[in-house]
């Protein structure tokens, strides 16, 4: 069976070579980051000029003890009795950010649900699908990836469940 066309390589980061090897459709949008701007998803929002309810922002948590990745819209947040309750677990908490940085390979404000450098679990809000498309980081600030919520779940082996909050 042969593989989609690559649609787009560039980027260099691991969650970008992830796509393009997968023979995932997708597209980059760079924009200038500023460090000044107070919250890294309105931002990528903002200069992308699309709607908060299409971007989302890769979290880091901790659910008993694992770390676990919640993918949630940037207008909302993270509702971690949710996130818990998705993969099975009791408790969850944010995670320590060394911590999330360390096992994702990537800086906060930048990481991305793909091309981690440990494999963790994976939650996308199941909002994500009522758009075509969605934009997430491609793995460093002023970076996104925009695909769709289908393909995201399946390279991400993402579950699909209620964890934002509006």
């Amino acid at each position: 069976m042969a593989k989609k066309p690559k649609k787009q390589q560039s980027g260099g980061t691991p969650a970008t070579v992830a796509l393009a090897s997968a023979g995932v459709d997708f597209t980059l949008h760079s924009y200038d980051h500023d460090p000044g701007h107070p919250s890294y998803g309105e931002e990528a929002a903002e200069a992308m000029g699309v709607s908060p309810d299409r971007v989302f922002k890769t979290l880091v948590a901790d659910v008993d003890g694992t770390l676990t990745v919640a993918v949630v819209p940037v207008a909302g947040t993270l509702d971690l009795k949710a996130l818990a309750s998705a993969v099975g677990g009791k408790r969850a908490a944010m995670a320590d950010p060394t911590l999330a940085e360390r096992a994702t390979g990537y800086v906060r404000g930048g990481i991305s649900p793909l091309g981690q450098r440990r494999k963790l679990p994976t939650v996308l809000d199941d909002s994500a699908t009522a758009h075509p498309t969605i934009c997430v980081s491609a793995g460093r600030r002023g970076l996104e990836v925009e695909l769709s919520p289908t393909a995201l779940a399946e390279l991400a082996e993402a579950v699909l469940a209620p964890i934002g909050r509006g």
